[in-house]
């Protein structure tokens, strides 16, 4: 019996190591503390905006998704419709409600690739896994608030071939700031955000109840990541 055990214990550890104890990064409030000096300078960037697109999760056989994505197909289509509205200005309306509080701010224009950074050789809590210090040199600044929006569109989950629950309006990201002196987080904000129609969803072509529901998430969304800076 003791071997047995032993022998599962081992058989235990194994499985862990290979699958990976990876730890999720945690969230991490803002504070008065970790806001730039005024004599710092803060980049405010944003990450390429996903496609807004419907997501089937669970539907997870070949068989499963086609039939899932046939029996949504004109909620796809119209999704696809979708624009991304104001959510490009995001930017600017962050760095305008720090310029307002005296924070010395410059907009970084083009979209920030994170995937294109290479990777940090620290190691650390509240440490961030790319480096971010060449963004210091490139724009001169001292501290970087990214907005990260990954998921944007519908949502309808499913268990293989049927669905679980009606599809919902969702909009998915996180916000950030890295000071670029040890590419630490002082600010970590995971945003997971859904709505569904407030009357009947199945209303094709228009789909007038998640329209409403995706525009609501939208301003959500925005409000979600201005929220910290405007206390």
């Amino acid at each position: 019996m003791r071997n047995k055990s032993f022998f599962t214990s081992v058989l235990i550890a194994a499985a862990l190591t290979l699958t990976g104890c990876a730890t999720p990064q945690r969230h991490v409030s803002l504070s008065e503390s970790t806001l730039p000096s005024k004599t710092q300078r803060v980049g405010v960037a944003m990450t390429p905006l996903p496609k807004v697109d419907m997501q089937l999760p669970g539907a997870n056989c070949l068989l499963c998704i086609a039939a899932a994505t046939l029996a949504n197909s004109s909620l796809i289509d119209y999704t696809r419709t979708l624009p991304h509205e104001d959510l490009p200005k995001l930017k600017d309306s962050l760095a305008e409600l720090l310029r307002k509080k005296g924070f010395n701010v410059i907009v970084i224009s083009e979209d920030l690739d994170i995937s294109k950074l290479p990777d940090y050789s620290g190691k650390g809590i509240d440490i961030a896994e790319k480096d971010f210090s060449p963004l210091k040199q490139k724009y001169g600044i001292d501290k970087v608030i990214l907005i990260q929006i990954t998921d944007l569109g519908m949502l309808r989950p499913y268990s293989t071939y049927f669905p679980t629950s009606e599809p919902k309006a969702i909009l998915k990201g996180v916000g950030s700031m890295v000071t670029l002196n040890n590419n630490a987080y002082e600010w970590y904000m995971p945003v997971d955000l859904a709505k569904g129609s407030e009357g009947p969803w199945d209303e094709s072509p228009n789909f007038p109840g998640l329209s409403n529901a995706y525009f609501q998430v939208l301003e959500m969304g925005k409000d979600a990541f201005l929220k910290p800076f405007n206390n």
